[in-house]
Order: C-alpha cells, then sequence, then structure tokens
C-alpha cells in the first residue's frame, strides 16, 4: 500500500455577503434569532453568472499560488458537489479543460454535506492502490441558487463556496490514519431536491427546483450515529479522543454540532467550523474550516486532524489525518 499525504490548500467564497441583518428585511426573522439557534452571522452568494464550477477554479489557483504548486500533472481530478454548473458535462472536466490539465480523471462525486470528506477518502485509495501519484480534492457548492428565500427555515442556513487540497504520494507517509463511512437510505426524505423521480422511500416529495430540508429530523439522525462513527474510527486507529489535536465537523449548524462534542466530551475549543462567516456550504464546510484554522495559525503540521461530513442521503463519512502541508511560499488571498 502506497502512503498518501495532503501537501496543498487552497479556498474561495464569493464577494457578495448576505448577512443575518439583510434577512430581516427578505423574510419574518431577525438577527437574534438566526444567531442563538444557529450561530451563523453572515453568508456568502455568488453572482447570478457565478456557478460551482468557477469557486472551484479559484479554490485551486489560491492553492497555486499559497504553494507553489504545479496541477497540470493532476492524474485524478474528484470534486465533491450537490450543485454542478449542469447535470453534465461534469464540473471536473470544466476544471480539467479551465485549468489546462492535458490527461486526467475527472470525476464528480454526489454525497452532499459529506462529499469532500468521501472523495478525501476516494483518493487516498486511488494513490494507496499504486495507480495514482497527484489528485486535487475538491469541495464546492452554490446552495444559494438552489434556496428558497421565500422560507425562513432554509434560507438562513445556506451559503457558497469551494475548497480544494492536492493530495499526493509520499512512500513515507502514514498521513491518513482512519475512516469510517456509511449511509442510512430510510431517511432519505428529510434532505432532498426533487429530480426526475418525485416520490422516495413511497413519500411524494415537494415538487419544487429548491433544496427541502426537515431540520428537526436530520438534527435527531446526526447527533444519535455522528459520536458513533467518530468512536469506530478512533478504535479502529486504536487512537483515544485525547489524541486528536482538532475535529472538524460538517458546518450545517452550531446548534448540531454542540451535542455531538458534548456526547463525546471533547471541548468546543478544539472544534472547527466555518458557519459563523459563511453559513451551510455543504461540501466546501470542512476544507473551509480548516483552512481557517491553518490561515489563524491554529492548526499546525504534526497534528492529527479529525473530519466528519453528514447530509442528505443520510450519508457520512469520517476521515482522521495527520496533518504534513508543504511549506507555505505566498500569503493566502483574504476570504
Amino acid at each position: 500500500m502506497k502512503g498518501a499525504r495532503i501537501t496543498a490548500i487552497g479556498t474561495y467564497v464569493p464577494e457578495k455577503k448576505l448577512t443575518n441583518f439583510e434577512l430581516e428585511q427578505m423574510v419574518e426573522t431577525n438577527n437574534e434569532w438566526i444567531t442563538q439557534r444557529t450561530g451563523i452571522h453572515e453568508r456568502r452568494i455568488s453572482r447570478p453568472d457565478e456557478f460551482t464550477s468557477d469557486l472551484c477554479v479559484s479554490a485551486v489557483r489560491d492553492l497555486m499560488q499559497r504553494y507553489n504548486k504545479n496541477v497540470e500533472d493532476v492524474d485524478m481530478i474528484l470534486v465533491a458537489t450537490s450543485t454542478p454548473d449542469f447535470p453534465f458535462p461534469s464540473v471536473s472536466s470544466i476544471i480539467q479543460d479551465r485549468l489546462n490539465i492535458s490527461q486526467t480523471g475527472a470525476v464528480d462525486l454526489s454525497a452532499a454535506c459529506a462529499g469532500f470528506v468521501y472523495a478525501l477518502h476516494t483518493a487516498h485509495t486511488y494513490i494507496a492502490s499504486g495507480l495514482h501519484k497527484k489528485i486535487l480534492v475538491i469541495g464546492a457548492d452554490t446552495l444559494s441558487k438552489i434556496t428558497d428565500y421565500t422560507d425562513r427555515s432554509t434560507c438562513i442556513l445556506f451559503g457558497d463556496g469551494a475548497g480544494a487540497v492536492l493530495v499526493e504520494k509520499d512512500e513515507q507517509s502514514k498521513d491518513f490514519i482512519g475512516f469510517d463511512l456509511g449511509s442510512d437510505g430510510k431517511g432519505a426524505q428529510h434532505v432532498y431536491r426533487p429530480g426526475l423521480s418525485k416520490k422516495v422511500n413511497g413519500i411524494e416529495l415537494i415538487d419544487t427546483q429548491y433544496l427541502v430540508q426537515s431540520g428537526r429530523e436530520v438534527f435527531r439522525w446526526v447527533v444519535r450515529n455522528i459520536p458513533d462513527s467518530i468512536k469506530r474510527i478512533l478504535g479502529n486507529a486504536q487512537i483515544g479522543l485525547d489524541e486528536v489535536d482538532w475535529f472538524i465537523p460538517h458546518s450545517a449548524n452550531l446548534r448540531m454540532i454542540e451535542p455531538i462534542c458534548e456526547k463525546l466530551e471533547y471541548p468546543m475549543k478544539k472544534t472547527l467550523y466555518s458557519l459563523v462567516k459563511f453559513g451551510n456550504t455543504s461540501a466546501a464546510t470542512i476544507p473551509l474550516a480548516l483552512d481557517f484554522g491553518i490561515r489563524e495559525g491554529k492548526v499546525k503540521n504534526g497534528e492529527r486532524v479529525l473530519m466528519h461530513g453528514f447530509g442528505s442521503g443520510l450519508v457520512y463519512a469520517g476521515q482522521l489525518v495527520e496533518l504534513n502541508l508543504d511549506e507555505q511560499i505566498n500569503s493566502p488571498t483574504p476570504l
């Protein structure tokens, strides 16, 4: 089995901010209500002519600039997204062309808010097999484009963003320590966007172009299941939770993260999330939170980071890694 290492990271968010105070003018809500129930203060919104592929390209360019990386020799592009520019062609194919990557595999991965961790796990397995050497892993979504801004239960949550990492072959590395993957399709009706079929699990779906979510049901499922998934990762890796330096859960809602940490008895001060400034950006929340920690000088090489995503499906994916990035040559672009 070949070793793999995350060597670089880059992120991007659109310029336009949508604050809680601006939402007060759009639906029946207020800043205090949103903050108390979600922890979110603002989110970023893509322009009408700005799509998921644009966010991905900008995140990769941030990675290239910061770490002086060349991506033209990447042999696989994995994009985790629920909001591709088109049903097909894939976002990864568009990125391949725009970044002038001459010969590479290119595939989009659909695992909603768990997508980035699924893609990271997939990249590790591709490299561990010995068949690939250098893979771009990107988590990106433009959820604002499928959000109903007349529905106060969902429009307060979602924003747009992208995060990219480069995973490279490293014979000396044992950075990918443990993982856990799972799905509970019985809860598929709790988070969905209608497509060709208008039913799931025999239940008639709301016929809309927008995302539909039963927040209470998702909350119950997450708090009931995710702590057990994390315990399985640690048990299989034979590592105690006190040996994990940073926990990065999907930034769905701060009130969802708090009970997970409470059940695990893991301190919130060692838990990273990106929702305060960016809201729930689906597949982008985890790389955004990781990069926040790096930019602020909190997260350092040699530290163990436990990432865990969960979302529509209902699916979940956790990955424990030791972080050993290459040296950052240039300062990141401000977010």
